[in-house]
């Protein structure tokens, strides 16, 4: 009886059998993906010239963006600007994607044939020619998807740097890449834009972004992780002194909004102003602030009047009866750069009673041709204007590269892009590129006078007022003050 009772308490063997078979198959399953983990923390704060690129366009490193965010980057694999394509541009990003670079040089020069006003594809051009030597890589991040037109105002401007770099010899010998990316102006996709651009050890800087919400976003990201970011248009406030890898190429928006209201006050003898911003745009909050500032410095007044271009509610009509039946004499109107038709909506309910006067973020080619006789008169300040200064070459080098005049968006994401090849002339690695924009003997030769920064990040620089007058392509344009 004894006997049979220990049996019953001993497993039999096929139970030890089993059981090592499931503590081996646990051990081939998860080990490997363990030790993964423990050796995939790896920081590389240094960068060498690349020979050869990912026609994917993925990190060398293996940290590949997610599939939402791969498809909006692009080295030359994929059309972002889906307005500018070709049948030869298509061929272009097939023959990219294969690592055919030859093919892609000799399509995307076939398209340019058709098209010559195309940023993107001069820049996958230069990408592809780059490919079958040493680089440096950058990106760019702009709102394709939103604001089309502006997204090549900024392309323009680094495709045109990018291509005099070509032109002359590269940076110490090795050409520069430029990866576009598609951020839309949208916070959320910026976040994410910012986390693998980062995580990419192959980028070098980032020219970007556009908006300054999308600006404020992304900082912080690159600052930690230690990322130089020049935004070639973002204004608002908050972004001086947000940190030491953070640059742009615009003056502070204290400087752009003084010397408006002064002319309005001063010149205009309008001293009684009512204004309409966008309270979900930070660049233009700060430049409403700062404006108001100045306005009363001036011996100028502010109507009181609620007029917010953000709200699901903002009416034109009522807005400028508001305005008038306070005895306002003018009208400020600082619109997101997403949002300018609700501007353009608001100019043409004004039907010319108050003279208008605006933020850097209505010179867009959409203001003149969709404002036309409503927004004639228009005064507004740029860091930037072609007539500005008559012994730059740049203009002229524009005319002939675009076969047209280009604004100050294209001229300021020149500077950029100019300002980080100066740099990575000094060095090839994210600190010591960081370093050099941060000294301040630093300078480099820009579209009309050199680009140098504050203490701050700011540009050191001063505004140009422009007025809306009848001329050019769509029957107006922004001309100078004199």
């Amino acid at each position: 009886m004894s006997s049979d009772t220990s049996k019953r308490k001993s497993p039999p063997p096929i139970f030890f059998i089993v059981a090592f078979g499931l503590i081996a198959f646990g051990g081939y399953k998860f080990l490997p993906g363990l030790l993964a983990s423990k050796s995939s923390d790896i920081s590389n704060s240094t960068f060498t010239p690349t020979s050869g690129a990912s026609p994917s366009g993925a990190s060398p490193s293996g940290a590949s963006p997610s599939a939402t965010i791969a498809n909006r980057i692009s080295l030359g694999n994929q059309i972002l600007l889906t307005s500018q394509t070709t049948a030869a541009k298509e061929a272009g990003v097939k023959a990219f994607a294969k690592g055919d670079y030859q093919g892609a040089v000799q399509n995307f020069q076939a398209s340019l044939q058709q098209n010559r006003n195309d940023p993107e594809t001069i820049i996958y051009l230069n990408n592809a020619t780059a490919s079958n030597g040493s680089f440096l890589k950058i990106a760019v991040s702009v709102p394709i998807g939103s604001n089309p037109n502006v997204a090549q105002e900024i392309l323009r401007g680094v495709a045109q740097a990018q291509d005099e770099i070509h032109n002359s010899g590269g940076i110490n010998g090795a050409q520069l890449q430029v990866e576009i990316v598609n951020d839309d102006n949208s916070q959320e996709v910026v976040r994410e834009v910012a986390r693998t651009l980062t995580k990419d050890p192959s980028i070098l800087a980032v020219i970007g972004h556009n908006a300054s919400n999308a600006s404020l976003e992304a900082a912080p990201i690159y600052q930690q992780e230690k990322l130089v970011m020049v935004t070639p248009t973002s204004f608002a406030n908050n972004l001086s002194g947000l940190g030491s890898y953070i640059f742009r190429t615009v003056p502070n928006i204290s400087l752009m909004a003084v010397p408006l209201a002064e002319y309005a006050v001063k010149t205009a003898g309008k001293t009684n102003i009512a204004i309409c911003y966008d309270s979900q745009a930070p660049d233009n909050i700060s430049f409403k602030d700062e404006f108001v500032a100045a306005l009363t410095a001036a011996g100028g007044k502010l109507v009181p009047t609620v007029c917010d271009f953000s709200l699901p509610s903002f009416n034109p009509e009522s807005a400028i009866a508001d305005a008038v039946s306070k005895g306002a004499q003018g009208l400020m109107v600082a619109p997101h750069v997403d949002r300018i038709d609700r501007a353009i909506s608001l100019a043409r309910s004004n039907r010319g009673k108050l003279p208008l006067y605006g933020s850097t973020t209505l010179y867009t080619f959409q203001t003149l041709k969709d404002g036309q006789k409503d927004v004639d008169g228009l005064v507004l300040p740029v860091p930037w204007h072609p007539e500005a200064n008559p012994g730059s070459r740049f203009p002229e080098n524009a005319r002939q590269r675009w076969g047209g005049i280009v604004n100050w968006r294209t001229a300021t994401s020149f500077d950029a892009t100019q300002a980080v090849i100066a740099g990575l002339r000094q060095s090839n690695t994210r600190e010591g590129l960081q370093q050099a924009l941060r000294n301040p003997n630093f300078s480099a030769a820009g579209s009309s006078e050199d680009v140098k920064f504050l203490p701050t990040g700011d540009r050191a620089g001063k505004p140009i007022l422009v007025q809306v007058k009848q001329g050019g392509s769509t029957g107006y344009n922004f001309v100078p003050l004199r």
